[in-house]
């Protein structure tokens, strides 16, 4: 046992900890941030000010936060978010809060990068519905606040307005989106009256189950992997459960749709449960309402274990020792375009 291991063993025995949990952790104060986009003041506001911005969708309704609020649990609390022309997707969104811990993006990890995530809603006909990104970013040149605050963001640069730009900006905004010290990270600090008696025994049957064999890590998404690998798993891994049809488990191929590889049908990049009590309705689809069932469901199609009432009760309170402190969050003030407007008739 390494010096390391025997004072975290310490540490969890002095504390009561379940010592049988693999590496629980606390969640960092802030994200990884890549070489290639430092983080800044000037590119976090104008990152936080295009992310607001509904002008950048077709009809000038919908921006990044109608999905993903910040204002609330970084998703929109619907099994499908209503895109453009009241369109809708067939997965639920996922929250925005802490997402800056994934090393890959989206449900089925088709985006290595927050920045290659940042794009593709812009033009995506079900969601914010422009045509392209050069329209989009046509569209942007037209609102004269925006160019000082591209230019301040990118100093240096021959021409600084660019989708590449806009995405770094939103990136480097969502990677403030950190909720740390949720009473389950004070207890792995020491605080031994940060849970309940009850959150303890939902922690220990979070372990115990086998939930860690994909909850794991500081972000309850599975370890720490380079940018671009995701952490995936199958979903249900125990088909054949009433849960398969109850809840369309088996509709989605998930990343299937992407790889078109046959290992990959019904694979899902693991979510994170930071927050996991705020972003009902659960799972991909959205289809399961509430999160005692969500984890009688995960019990049986991951585990092949059926819950005692008890041991749902224990781990929905454990669950909710996972909401993290959510920095303040203020509306940013649009840039305007004074006479005009860059929404078309």
């Amino acid at each position: 046992m390494t010096l390391r291991a025997i004072l975290v063993l310490g540490s969890a025995l002095s504390a009561g900890l379940p010592v049988h949990a693999t590496d629980w952790q606390p969640l960092p104060e802030s994200a990884p941030i890549p070489e290639n986009n430092p983080q800044s003041e000037a590119k976090v506001l104008l990152g936080k000010t295009l992310y607001f911005d509904p002008r950048f969708s077709e009809h000038g309704t919908l921006s990044c936060n109608s999905c993903h609020n910040v204002m609330a649990g970084g998703d929109d609390n619907r099994p499908n978010s209503i895109g453009m022309h009241d369109a809708r997707g067939d997965r639920s969104a996922p929250t925005v809060w802490n997402a800056a811990f994934y090393s890959t993006q989206f449900w089925d990890g088709r985006a290595a990068t927050l920045e290659d995530q940042a794009k593709g809603p812009v033009v995506n006909p079900i969601e914010m519905g422009m045509e392209s990104l050069d329209e989009a970013m046509a569209r942007l040149k037209q609102i004269p606040g925006y160019i000082p605050m591209f230019e301040a963001a990118f100093p240096g640069e021959a021409d600084p307005v660019t989708a590449d730009h806009a995405a770094m900006a939103v990136a480097a905004f969502e990677r403030t989106l950190i909720t740390p010290n949720s009473p389950y990270d004070r207890y792995v600090k020491g605080d031994e009256g940060a849970l309940s008696e009850q959150q303890v025994r939902g922690m220990n049957s979070f372990s115990e189950l086998g939930c860690t064999s994909c909850h794991s890590g500081p972000n309850f998404s599975g370890p720490p992997l380079p940018m671009g690998t995701g952490f995936f798993m199958k979903f249900p891994t125990y088909p054949g459960s009433a849960y398969d049809e109850q809840y369309g488990l088996l509709e989605d191929s998930g990343r299937y749709a992407v790889t078109q590889k046959d290992e990959d049908k019904h694979t899902w990049r693991v979510p994170t449960l930071r927050n996991v009590a705020l972003t009902a309705p659960y799972f991909h689809n959205g289809k399961v309402a509430t999160l005692d069932e969500a984890v009688r469901v995960m019990a049986k199609t991951q585990l092949n274990k059926e819950l005692s009432d008890e041991q749902a009760t224990d781990l929905v309170a454990f669950l909710g020792a996972l909401s993290g402190e959510f920095p303040e969050m203020t509306m940013p003030r649009l840039p305007g375009t004074p006479g005009m407007s860059v929404i078309p008739p």
